[in-house]
């Protein structure tokens, strides 16, 4: 008897195959690039005519970074590791101090009638700053709200702020605000 040759399986075009299946994935794969910060933006005015805001200068903590991402607060060099204190100092003002931000009356649910901080935080920087330094001074003023409405939300409630209802996370939030003013980046200087 003959031995019959065994079939071959023609594999040319496996190759193509595999092209057109790394072709295919890399169209269709998402990839999470999700970088930046996640803000919500205030809804755009109906009203034409501006309104000007009359703000008292002590009620204002300026924060700039400059082309050469040094930060300064207030006009003088700072390190950003005393950044989140000095912005929980400025908001909460536990001293009355006259260079601090000023407070008012408000009537908060779970609270009361309690004074707030009419603070507001204003970050500005330099076109030329890298992001990277812009988010690090980010963070810190962000942290600096966190902190302080976990420690309210711990002495208030006994929990922390996460682990809050809905209720009482939106009184913390009236309490501490974040009120965080980003201006548009010009040219700040620096050495």
């Amino acid at each position: 008897m003959a031995k019959r040759a065994t079939q071959e399986v023609n594999a040319g075009s496996m190759a193509d195959i595999a092209f057109l299946l790394l072709i295919f994935y890399l169209v269709t794969t998402t990839m999470d690039s999700d970088f930046g910060i996640t803000r919500k933006l205030p809804p755009i005015q109906e009203e034409e005519e501006e309104k000007e805001v009359d703000i008292n200068e002590r009620n204002i903590f300026i924060v700039l970074i400059n082309r050469n991402n040094q930060l300064a607060v207030e006009g003088e060099l700072f390190d950003i590791n005393e950044l989140k204190e000095a912005t929980k100092e400025f908001i909460v003002n536990p001293l009355n101090n006259p260079n601090l931000s000023d407070r008012k009356e408000v009537e908060i649910p779970f609270f009361g009638v309690v004074e707030i901080s009419k603070g507001v935080v204003s970050l500005q920087n330099d076109r030329s700053t890298e992001y990277g330094k812009y988010i690090e001074v980010q963070n810190e003023l962000v942290a600096a709200y966190n902190e302080l409405r976990n420690e309210l939300s711990i002495k208030q409630f006994g929990l922390p702020y996460d682990d809050l209802d809905t209720d009482r996370q939106k009184a913390i939030k009236t309490y501490y605000p974040l009120t965080i003013s980003e201006a548009e980046p010009r040219n700040i200087g620096g050495k």
